[in-house]
């Protein structure tokens, strides 16, 4: 089930989590075991990412020079993508700190609604001149804090 969202105008499923990327698996994305190969799983996470902080009202880049920058990525393979599975990515923050904040993508059959993958992402709040981590602006905190869904991590 899904709402759509008043603070972005962003599609929501009823538990909060943002739909931000849909896909087929072709044929030449798998791999000689006939499942989907793991290098192919980084583009459509990246993707989602800049939808999820696009949905949060979050720019990821802007005219003052700062940015975003992924500094930890941890994936859970729970179950095979084949070809002709059409995914869902579903995503949402869950911990927000001084210059940081953790969200989750979950790769989903569309149609079955299984759990293939999990990724939990930390990125840092980054000054693109000094090239170093910087205390996330008062305006994005309350716009991701808005949208923080830290009873996930439990499921």
């Amino acid at each position: 089930m899904h709402q759509l969202d008043e603070l972005s105008g962003a599609m929501k499923s009823t538990d909060g989590k943002f739909d931000t990327f849909r896909a087929v698996i072709h044929p030449w994305q798998c791999d000689v075991m006939g499942h989907m190969a793991t290098r192919h799983y980084s583009p459509m996470f990246e993707d989602a990412s800049y939808h999820l902080f696009s949905m949060m009202g979050v720019s990821g880049e802007r005219d003052d020079g700062l940015g975003w920058a992924d500094v930890r990525q941890e994936y859970e393979y729970l179950k095979e993508v084949r070809r002709g599975d059409l995914l869902l990515l579903q995503s949402y923050p869950v911990k927000l700190g001084s210059k940081s904040i953790t969200y989750v993508h979950e790769m989903k059959d569309a149609e079955s609604d299984d759990l293939k993958t999990r990724v939990t992402t930390i990125s840092v709040r980054f000054d693109l001149k000094a090239r170093s981590a910087v205390p996330i602006e008062d305006e994005i905190r309350q716009r991701i804090e808005a949208n923080l869904l830290i009873s996930a991590l439990s499921e």
